[in-house]
């Protein structure tokens, strides 16, 4: 017997037929024998807000994927009323709930810990939530009828406000209902901080902001809806003699650190600039000549030179293909992969360097079609062949949207369904594949036919249709595919420029505006949300032209800004008023290192001198120890967090007195055996070293040091004095060793 068509008609005599059926007879009571008086209590709009609010329906307890919790299965946050029903009512032959006397009831004896469970107490007796549940049940656990009063919307008071650290504001939630009534059901929705370090709420509302300045949000569920309340904690500090706006992006930083009183940190020196920027845009250090130049220049605008020549660099496209590559899941997993990665990482790096339109980029991977030899982008087809994977991995890299959840239920932070995941997954419903000449590689099609998607739990057969948005039909000759990407690089799309603006601006930054840069949804608000607007809004008028969007946040002086905090913005962690430090990446260190010590790593089957940064793919890391001990991602993940950035002990040691590092030390080519045999006063070799690691001279107390210890005779194990040429070049390997293993030098700063 179907459940859902037995209480869809939801009258009383149909409902006490059911229980007799199924031979419940305890359960029947007669409608008399209500109270005329009380209300009655609706499943959808009472019992379930309990339910989630006691957090009985959470994944890790009984609506864990897989049957739930000791054979009780409830759906996620009670998306799924019905099942639920289902489940509370029929489940275990109907023993969890006894009408002749509902507070005997299995539920709500384990609820309220009177019977052991292993959850522990989640409705106390008395408690409103418990009174609530019993009197359901008193009423004959009914499911709400088409004519009962459902609920349509809620309202947060208030949806912002600007609080002092210390200060407190209480939160209501209103709930808005079809017959026009407004009820507080404050008590009954979820509160939860976006993060704790600044501000912490209890399960009734009640917002605490602790001691951290910046923007906080706290996210507001009940019965599926989500708002979420922001608040701005200043600091209060004067904020003066700002650094000159240089574009939008320093308007709208200053703009907030002005109201939230956080004074930003200076601009930086020629020395930092120029390492720093040459690092982010091109993954490497500024050679020797590029940093004596750049200091003999006295232009007013030989920072913006710096920019435009590293965007026209190889390098710049060999740093941002290997980020790209990477996201894009170009792997080896066979040794037929070698041709299609080395394809395909060429598509990407020759797209990059020849600035192709980003809608553009995506269009031409998304449409796909041939053989990899003829069209390169086709290769991310045969790592990702499952059109589910395929839909999953567009909309968190391309939209920033994670719909992993949305296949199995609805999204818990989300708008986003079922529906709306088969919906989108439809879109590569028609992807043909056939294997071609080639060993491992196959020939991708647009296959002919209508695109649908049907949906595993309701077995609903649906067209494609964007998140939140219709397309138009797609004949059965048309390539949905292509569709989607007109579909994403349209202006009014709110997710596409959104999102490689953020991630963008984390690569730069430390820190996305929405953090992670892949989780933009309403319930995860900007930290800055009209500088994201901004950059956005800029971003699609140039045509999506990425190096433009390069351009225009280097330029800015917040990117320019010093990593030294002054007294008053230590703490800020998300308003940019300094740079953030962070270690550079596994590929760029290592190129980092080759390139003060004055020599090359060898890769297999690439040509000498090819940096790390260029490496085609993750095979690499299985032949470079430095590459695996420092985190190169492995390309397994649409997500940036399988690169590790974390430090290590492992990481140290390697640095201290791994093998490789120390054949680059003493590499008979190498920077410290060059300049031992050269005659050039120590001061100047020191010089030298110093330049190469930090793009700066030494301070005149690390030039006392380095000439002390460089002056000092080297003994052997016997006390004895080496030979004067080679305690030079001992000496000068220990220094480069040394300048290696500091932070200057390992964090981009």
């Amino acid at each position: 017997m179907n459940i859902h068509r037995i209480y869809s008609t939801k009258s009383s005599g149909y409902i006490s037929l059911f229980y007799i059926f199924f031979g419940i007879s305890s359960f029947f009571v007669h409608p008399g024998s209500l109270i005329a008086s009380e209300p009655k209590i609706s499943f959808v709009n009472d019992v379930i807000p309990v339910i989630t609010r006691a957090g009985c329906n959470m994944g890790s307890c009984h609506a864990k994927a897989g049957g739930g919790q000791n054979g009780f299965q409830l759906s996620l946050l009670g998306f799924e009323p019905l099942e639920d029903l289902e489940s509370i009512v029929m489940g275990s032959r109907g023993r969890r709930l006894l009408a002749t006397n509902p507070e005997a009831s299995l539920l709500l004896m384990k609820a309220s810990g009177q019977m052991p469970h292993r959850g522990g107490i989640r409705l106390p007796k008395k408690s409103q939530g418990y009174e609530i549940i019993k009197t359901w049940i008193t009423q004959g656990a009914l499911m709400d009828t088409s004519a009962d009063v459902k609920f349509v919307a809620m309202e947060l008071i208030p949806k912002k406000g600007v609080l002092q650290r210390g200060q407190e504001q209480q939160l209501k939630a209103m709930a808005h209902y079809s017959d026009g009534t407004i009820h507080d059901v404050t008590v009954r929705a979820l509160f939860e901080s976006n993060d704790k370090a600044m501000a912490e709420v209890t399960e009734n509302g009640l917002v605490k902001v602790l001691d951290i300045p910046g923007k906080v949000s706290v996210m507001v569920r009940y019965q599926g809806n989500v708002g979420v309340y922001n608040a701005a904690i200043p600091l209060g500090a004067p904020v003066e003699n700002l650094p000159p706006e240089k574009n939008f992006v320093d308007r709208a930083v200053f703009l907030n650190l002005k109201e939230l009183g956080i004074p930003p940190s200076k601009i930086c020196d020629d020395a930092t600039f120029l390492r720093r920027v040459t690092l982010d845009i091109g993954g490497r250090l500024p050679t020797d000549d590029e940093a004596k130049n750049f200091f003999a220049n006295t232009g007013a605008n030989k920072r913006n030179q710096v920019i435009e020549d590293l965007l026209k660099s190889p390098d710049y496209a060999d740093y941002f293909s290997s980020k790209w590559t990477a996201v894009l899941k170009n792997r080896r997993d066979d040794a037929s992969d070698i041709v299609s990665n080395f394809a395909f990482n060429a598509w990407v790096r020759d797209s990059l360097l020849a600035n192709k339109p980003y809608d553009q980029f995506v269009r031409e991977l998304l449409g796909a079609t041939g053989k990899v030899i003829g069209n390169p982008p086709v290769a991310w087809y045969k790592r990702v062949k499952d059109p589910k994977e395929q839909i999953e991995d567009v909309a968190q890299l391309f939209l920033g949207v994670r719909m992993q959840c949305a296949q199995c239920h609805h999204h818990p932070f989300e708008r986003w369904s079922q529906d709306d995941y088969y919906s989108l997954a439809a879109f590569f419903s028609q992807v043909g594949r056939k294997p071609s000449g080639t060993r491992g590689e196959d020939l991708i099609f647009h296959k002919r036919g209508l695109a649908v998607a049907t949906n595993i739990k309701s077995g609903v057969a649906l067209k494609p249709m964007a998140l939140g948005d219709q397309v138009a039909a797609i004949e059965a000759d048309q390539d949905p595919r292509l569709r989607l990407a007109d579909w994403m690089k349209s202006p009014q799309n709110p997710f596409f420029a959104k999102a490689l603006v953020n991630r963008y601006w984390k690569h730069f930054f430390q820190r996305g505006l929405i953090e992670p840069e892949d989780d933009i949804r309403d319930s995860n608000p900007p930290s800055n949300p009209e500088l994201l607007a901004a950059l956005e809004k800029h971003f699609i008028q140039s045509g999506f032209d990425l190096k433009d969007l390069v351009r225009v946040i280097t330029r800015s002086n917040t990117y320019q800004l010093v990593s030294t905090p002054n007294k008053y913005n230590s703490g800020d962690r998300q308003n940019y008023s300094r740079y953030y430090p962070r270690r550079l990446s596994a590929e760029v260190l290592l190129d980092s290192i080759d390139q003060i010590a004055g020599t090359h790593t060898d890769f297999a089957n690439l040509p000498a001198g090819t940096r790390a940064v260029a490496l085609p793919d993750n095979s690499y890391n299985r032949s470079s120890p430095f590459l695996r001990v420092f985190g190169r991602p492995e390309g397994e993940s649409v997500c940036e967090c399988e690169r590790v950035q974390s430090s290590s002990l492992a990481q140290s040691l390697h640095l201290i007195n791994a093998a490789d590092i120390r054949s680059k030390l003493s590499h008979p080519e190498g920077r410290a055996e060059k300049l031992a045999k050269e005659k050039l006063p120590l001061e100047d070799k020191i010089n030298a070293v110093y330049l190469a690691a930090f793009s700066r001279l030494p301070s005149s107390v690390e030039l006392k040091v380095a000439l002390d210890y460089l002056n000092a005779p080297v003994v052997n194990s016997a006390g004895q004095s080496v030979d004067a040429q080679k305690a030079a070049r001992e000496n000068l390997q220990d220094l480069v060793w040394a300048l290696i293993n500091t932070k200057e030098f390992l964090f981009n700063h």
